[in-house]
Order: structure tokens, then sequence, then C-alpha cells
């Protein structure tokens, strides 16, 4: 074989794989949504609400680790509360594991059509042993609360749940002791059609440094900004229209970059939280996150502290899931 065939062959070659990355990109980063404002719902969340919100439930409220059940019962009990001011119809849903008795919390709006579905947004409350747990998941439950607090007062047509979850966190992580795993459970059993679960996960901490976001290879650089200044909306190879739903109706109440991933389960990278005990069923579900340890140098430590969480883009990402609830709807 000549050189020359040599060449040809190895450009060709080089050509497919350019192209097959490119495509296996595009199925990473995707579904592709392009930004196409059409929501102005009027709504206004407060930053000053939100850091009040994660100041309580990481100071009067902790610690909140399962080895502290009376703290997560007044958590309990005061998101409970929250719901019900908020208009809310609020029931505790209560289960028993080896290390006791939990409850999560759940309030339901109802909507016009009891055959379109349902939209569920939930957040855990409990934090792990050892840290005052602010951007996991005082960030999480903080945004779930503003969400509900600034609902506008339309009846929608497909219903909300809106949950706070206890047990997330270990040993009960990847268990049927989950308290995400119990309500899905609840769902699935009563022939609740699911048509969007997302879990709020890590939802507070946000640079502009250069190189302040880590991945888990460098070819991740290619395919994502190096600043750490989006929302990630996550979910495994086979949640393609749920994440494409969740960044649509995102994308269209607000400006906050909102980038997406998914991977096979196998990755160890895309059922990280709640929405995972929602997959496990079948139902469409889909992680919204800062990234986590990819970001967030206190993940799971002892200084994971209010101060350091950015609540005027916790704002922003609330009045970006109204826009969510209804493209949903």
């Amino acid at each position: 074989m000549t050189s020359g065939a040599w060449l040809r062959r190895g450009f060709y070659a080089f050509v497919a794989l350019l192209f097959a990355g490119a495509l296996l990109g595009m199925f990473v980063t995707g579904p592709v949504v392009i930004r196409v404002p059409g929501f102005n719902l009027q709504v206004e969340p407060s930053p000053d609400r939100l850091r009040s919100t994660v100041e309580r439930l990481c100071h009067d409220y902790s610690p909140r680790s399962h080895d502290h059940p009376e703290n997560l019962d007044r958590v309990a009990n005061w998101i409970a509360g929250e719901f019900g001011r908020a208009g809310l119809d609020v029931r505790f849903q209560e289960y028993g594991t080896e290390q006791g008795l939990f409850r999560n919390v759940i309030g339901r709006r109802e909507g016009s059509d009891p055959t379109a579905g349902v939209i569920v947004i939930g957040a855990h409350y409990d934090a792990i042993e050892g840290s005052p747990g602010a951007n996991d998941n005082a960030s999480g439950v903080a945004v779930l609360l503003e969400l509900i607090r600034t609902l506008p007062p339309v009846t929608t047509e497909r219903t909300h749940y809106f949950a706070a979850f206890s047990t997330e966190e270990p040993p009960f992580f990847g268990t049927d002791a989950m308290g995400s795993q119990v309500f899905a459970n609840q769902l699935d059993k009563q022939g609740v059609d699911v048509a969007l679960m997302v879990a709020l996960d890590l939802v507070g901490y946000y640079s502009d440094d250069p190189n302040s976001q880590r991945f888990p290879s460098p070819l991740f650089r290619l395919l994502y900004p190096s600043r750490g200044n989006f929302v990630a909306v996550i979910g495994d190879a086979r949640s393609g229209k749920a994440i494409e739903r969740a960044k649509r109706g995102m994308m269209a109440a607000s400006k906050l970059p909102i980038h997406s991933f998914r991977a096979p389960v196998s990755s160890g990278f895309v059922h990280l939280s709640d929405h995972a005990s929602f997959r496990r069923l079948g139902m469409p579900a889909v992680q919204v996150t800062d990234t986590a340890f990819m970001r967030y140098p206190a993940y799971h430590r002892a200084d994971d502290t209010p101060e350091k969480l950015d609540y005027t883009r916790m704002a922003e990402l609330v009045r970006s899931l109204h826009g969510l609830l209804w493209e949903g709807d």
C-alpha cells in the first residue's frame, strides 16, 4: 500500500473518530434545548428569605443527621407549617427503619385535570453526620420552600406534589429506607402517573472564577464551562425526555445558565440523589444541582455553612423552577 493510501485511511479514521466523539458529546450534554423566553409569571423570590431558611436549618435545627431524630421531627413540623401557609394540602408520611421512625412532609396542589399526571419536586432535609448541611441540603429545602411561597394563585392542569424527604444520607442512601423511595413506592402502588420528578440537591454554590468547575475527566472540559456558575440537570441515559422537559421550562423562565449531563447508571454519576428512587420504578426523574463535589469544596464537611452560598442565584433558580412547573403543565 502506498504512503498516499495510508494517509487517506488515516484521515478517514480521524474524521470517523471526530464524528463519533461529537455524537457522544452531544449525547452526554443533551438533549439540546434552545432558550426561548416564554414565561413572565411576575414572581419575586427573595434572597433574604432563602438565606433565613438556610440559617434556620443550620443553626436552629442542627444537627440534622439520623441519630438526632428530635431535630428531624422539629424540621418536619416547621416545613409542614410553611407548606400549610402556602395553601398546600399537607400530610406526613411516617415510615419505620432499623434506626427508628422518620417522616416525609408532602404538600399537594390539586390540578384541574386528574388524568394529566403529576409533577413532583422534592428535596431531602436531613444532613450527613458532622455537617451543618448548608448546601447539602438546606439549599434544596430553601429553594423548595421559596418555590411554594411564590406560587401564582392560578390552577394548573397537572397536580403538583412538593416533598421534603428524610433519610437520604447514609446509612439510608441507595436503600428502600430512603424517604424518597418510600414516597415513590406509595405513588407507584396507588397508580399515580408521574409526568416528571425533580430532586433539588446541593443547589446553592456558584463561582465565576476560572477553573472553579471540576470534572471527572479532562475531556469534559471540551463540553462544559470551566466556571462553576451554572445549574446542571442530571439524568441517566434513558432520561432524555425528562431532561429536555426540565431544561425547556427552566430556560424559558430564567436567564440562569443551565447545562445537562446524562450517562449510563453504571457510570456512578447520575443516580446520586432522590430522583434515583423514582427511576428505579421507571418514573421520569432528574436531579437539579450545582454539581456537588465537582464544584463545592465543603461537600460533606463541617464547614458546609450558610455564608458560602449564593442566595441571589438561588432566587433565580426558584424563578426557573416556576417555568418548569408551567412547561410541565
